[in-house]
């Protein structure tokens, strides 16, 4: 029997990792060797665990799966799948360049064809060598083919009205579960039901950050960052809001605003 192929999952939604994770673990063939909630602790896992094959959800916050490929070195690079709620026509961009793609609800069958896909590339490492360059280039294509304009404002239902935010105006936006609650720079307060990795993807990276896995910032209105003890900061708005940054964000906080 040859060797099981050894996989590490990455999602962010504990029952949709651990749907997946159970489906792999009904193969004989195959052998889940980590699991990751997010990007960062995906990167930590393939370098450790050095799998065969990463299944990688499409978005994720903080650092999404393409932003995880980006992160690995050439020499730690699995082969990658993606998981993802895009349709087939969305991901033609990069099919075949990533091993497989899978479309959520993941079905057994269809994982199966991906893993059988994995081990017939794994049999020719000339393939997988190349893997690393194929999937990046890949990324680009589908990004430039899928990017949306960003949005300009936000409809925000108060009972029988729909008010029009203009993303200009907004300061933060902090999730809460389900909800969004949106602060604008006049303090003005507004909730609404969308989750945050969705808005992320809908908002001008250069006019939003994350500070925290819940929290997104209006970067024009960081006025002050503080260092706190353990490697984090808080973030002073000109609005006066302070709002906590985690460590991982810090970091890129850091090499974002705090250079020359």
């Amino acid at each position: 029997m040859s060797a099981r192929l050894r996989v590490v999952v990455a999602d962010d939604e504990r029952p949709a990792r651990s749907f997946l994770v159970s489906l792999l673990r009904s193969f004989e063939d195959v052998v889940v060797v980590g699991e990751a909630e997010s990007g960062q602790q995906a990167v930590t896992a393939i370098e450790r665990e050095r799998p065969d094959l990463a299944l990688l959800d499409w978005q994720m916050p903080q650092l999404d799966g393409m932003g995880v490929v980006r992160l690995l070195k050439r020499d730690v690079m699995p082969l990658i799948a993606f998981v993802t709620a895009y349709d087939e026509h969305a991901v033609k961009a990069f099919e075949i360049n990533a091993v497989d793609y899978l479309l959520k609800p993941v079905e057994k069958a269809r994982l199966r064809e991906a893993l059988n896909r994995a081990q017939e590339r794994l049999e020719h490492a000339e393939i997988v060598a190349e893997q690393a360059g194929r999937v990046s280039a890949a990324i680009e294509t589908y990004e430039a083919a899928a990017r949306q304009p960003y949005l300009e404002r936000i409809p925000v239902r108060h009972r029988e009205e729909v008010l029009i935010v203009p993303v200009q105006q907004i300061a933060s936006i902090v999730a809460e579960g389900e909800l969004l609650h949106i602060t604008t720079i006049r303090n003005e307060r507004h909730t609404i039901n969308y989750r945050l990795k969705d808005l992320e993807l809908r908002l001008d990276p250069a006019r939003f950050i994350r500070l925290a896995r819940g929290t997104l910032v209006n970067v024009d209105l960081i006025a002050k960052v503080s260092a706190m003890p353990g490697g984090t900061h808080v973030a002073v708005l000109s609005t006066g809001h302070e709002l906590p940054v985690s460590r991982l964000q810090s970091r890129l906080l850091r090499d974002r605003l705090l250079k020359l």
